[in-house]
């Protein structure tokens, strides 16, 4: 195929699917990524009580090069894991870095799709710092299949969470 376009529209987002001829194609992270991912599960803590959790990932484009995201992991006895910033596209992947001075200090984060997954690698523990003690993000991800639109946009375009990554990504303190 010498290169198809469509068109695809859902939850009132339109994002346009590209197909180019040859293998240099790399797909676009901001839209091939955006959605809500999340996971159910059971959890306990040390007194023997049970719980229900949620892990949840929320990926929203911002513009043609970055994406909000928003991490939230749940772990035993209430621990927790939580990130959230502006990330850029690089190659098939989105990239977040925090700049120095800011926290969790030297944390790099980088989401991407692994076969059935939503990967999430903070490179040998750089994003621990957002972490509780029994949390992390090594060998962390979500079901792609959880995937679904964000039904909730203008919520979350108003939350504090997304309007400081906002903020700090126009000032340019995170990753360009």
């Amino acid at each position: 195929m010498a290169g198809a376009t469509g068109r695809l529209i859902a939850a009132g987002l339109v994002a346009t699917l590209s197909v180019a001829a040859g293998p240099a194609a790399v797909p676009d992270p901001v839209r091939a990524l955006a959605g809500r991912y999340s996971h159910h599960f059971a959890n306990s803590d040390v007194d023997g009580g049970a719980y229900w959790s949620d892990d949840v990932v929320e990926i929203v484009p911002v513009d043609r090069s970055h994406a909000y995201f928003r991490i939230e992991l749940a772990f035993f006895n209430g621990h927790s894991c939580g990130l959230s910033g502006i990330a850029r596209a690089r190659g098939a992947r989105l990239d977040y870095r925090v700049p120095p001075g800011a926290e969790p200090a030297g944390c790099h984060m980088t989401l991407s799709r692994r076969r059935g997954w939503l990967n999430l690698d903070d490179h040998g523990g750089s994003c621990q710092a957002s972490c509780g003690a029994r949390g992390g993000y090594a060998a962390e991800g979500l079901p792609w299949g959880s995937r679904r639109p964000i039904r909730y946009l203008a919520r979350l375009r108003a939350s504090t969470p997304y309007r400081s990554a906002l903020d700090a990504w126009r000032k340019g303190q995170t990753t360009p």
